[in-house]
């Protein structure tokens, strides 16, 4: 299916699954396709489907039969994955990967997959999940962005939940929205006006915000907790829209009908485009300096004593008069928060934490790699000042345009009121075939601290570190996130010091 050791194509896919009927069941791939698309000429040069038998006929449910049509006759004489992995291996490879709600339903799947066989997934080149992308920038006029809302809004007729039919429709209706975004961006002031545009915000530069105290006059916009919000980012402009490079079988000729901007990079590359998509959602601290590992075994202990911690303040220590939130545009034309204190990057200390929720992997990243995280007990003093930024974030996104639903840092159940929580999150990179957390992890025995090296970067090893009731002394720093139509902010671990003596467990819990 290759077309170029390049492999520039862009790869919709989409898989068929059975639908799980009890705690604990795993799903099972029924059906996968594929389509490759030239990215310069939006035109399908080639196509792959196949039924799949799991291992397990009596996973095809009744409930699996009433949402996709599969019966356990239809793939009986089906081949198996293990039989088809070296083609969709060949399809999805070092391609970019472009589907509906692919972030969190089909790249986790063709991941399990190919770990039930024993061999290493498939890696993407860059990843486009259009329920994102179509959400972000065409807004929620077809109502629930469903695939079957959407092509119903466009009149392209009933989704069928096959496999090929559904790539090839979640492709027309890219098509479909990016012509009619592109059309709005060449006469804003006409076409965004009209009652069907999207209610995101415009940017045409006169948009005056009174009774905020806001303005757009400025790059960027700041908010300093505990005094009046001065500016707001300008809204993203249509020129600068992403989905532009999908609109043209001709690109020569779109530069002529848009106002364009020399200095900013070529709107039409499409690699371009995908690499900013993954800038503006990926969550992952990608920046940041690994941790030091061995490769000669899988935990070994190293003797020197933690550097680089006094960048990092208690909570009771931090004056919340200082802290300031800038809300910065990305080039995708989306924005970000960035949370300062006296202009610095805010980085937390905070002692004594008692972990509730040992390691979770049921988050993934664009390619379905598992997100590394942890729920912990925290302290009134980290609450109050967590929540003091919190709601300032919230207002300054609410007040920049977005849709998405806010998720409070801090988690208070109902019933648990006085047992707040957050989740702390390990940020990974991808070493070859290795994707290894970069968080410095040390582990104290009474007033001896050495740092814990890691070769393997198995999760199980953790699973045996951070356990429920264990303490822990956090380095954290606060970033912030809109994916989704989810946002809030997130607590990123750089730094974490795992009390194992009695006698240290006891003197936390009398501080």
């Amino acid at each position: 299916m290759g077309t170029g050791e390049d492999r520039s194509e862009i790869v919709f896919f989409d898989v068929e699954t059975t639908i799980p009927t009890r705690t604990g069941q795993k799903y099972a791939l029924l059906e996968f396709g594929a389509i490759l698309i030239c990215p310069r000429k939006l035109v399908e040069q080639h196509s792959y489907s196949t039924l799949v038998r799991p291992s397990d006929l009596s996973l095809i449910s009744t409930l699996s039969v009433r949402c996709n049509g599969i019966t356990r006759d239809a793939v009986t004489s089906a081949p198996s994955f293990a039989d088809i992995a070296d083609k969709v291996f060949d399809v999805l490879h070092g391609r970019i990967w472009a589907g509906h709600n692919i972030l969190k339903f089909d790249c986790p799947r063709i991941r399990e997959a190919f770990a039930g066989i024993d061999r290493p997934a498939p890696e993407p080149k860059g990843t486009i999940d259009t329920l994102t992308l179509l959400t972000e920038r065409f807004g929620r006029r077809a109502g629930n962005m469903k695939m079957a809302s959407l092509a119903t809004y466009f009149g392209l007729g009933e989704q069928t939940h096959r496999s090929l039919d559904d790539v090839r429709m979640n492709f027309e209706v890219l098509k479909h929205c990016a012509t009619v975004l592109f059309l709005e961006s060449s006469l804003p002031d006409i076409l965004t006006n009209s009652p069907n545009a999207a209610v995101r915000s415009r940017a045409n530069g006169n948009t005056n915000l009174e009774g905020m105290g806001l303005s757009i006059d400025t790059p960027s916009s700041s908010v300093k907790i505990g005094s009046p919000m001065k500016s707001v980012a300008e809204a993203y402009t249509e020129s600068d829209n992403p989905i532009l490079p999908l609109v043209s079988r001709n690109v020569e000729e779109v530069p002529d009908l848009i106002k364009t901007n020399s200095s900013r990079p070529d709107p039409f590359n499409l690699v371009q485009f995908s690499a900013e998509v993954r800038e503006s959602i990926q969550l992952d601290a990608m920046d940041e300096e690994p941790a030091s590992y061995s490769r000669d075994s899988s935990a070994s202990i190293a003797t020197e004593g933690y550097i680089g911690i006094t960048d990092f303040l208690e909570p009771n220590k931090i004056s919340i008069s200082s802290v300031s939130l800038s809300l910065s545009p990305l080039r995708s034309g989306m924005q970000k928060i960035q949370i300062l204190h006296n202009n610095a990057e805010l980085q937390v200390c905070s002692k004594c934490l008692k972990v509730r929720f040992g390691i979770s992997t049921k988050f993934v990243d664009y390619a379905g790699r598992p997100r590394l995280s942890f729920v912990v007990d925290v302290s009134s003093e980290l609450c109050q000042l967590l929540d003091a930024i919190d709601n300032l974030a919230q207002k300054l996104t609410e007040d920049s345009g977005s849709m998405s639903e806010w998720r409070p840092v801090v988690n208070r159940k109902p019933g648990f009121m006085n047992s707040p929580t957050v989740r702390l999150n390990l940020p990974t990179v991808v070493d070859g075939n290795i994707s290894r957390w970069v968080t410095e992890i040390y582990q104290k025995e009474s007033s001896a601290t050495q740092k814990l090296m890691f070769s393997r970067f198995d999760v199980a090893e953790l699973d045996s570190l951070i356990i429920p009731g264990t303490l822990l002394d956090v380095y954290f720093s606060v970033d912030s996130y809109d994916y989704q139509q989810i946002a809030g902010i997130r607590l990123v671990a750089k730094k974490l010091i795992v009390h194992s003596s009695l006698i240290d467990k006891a003197t936390c819990r009398l501080t």
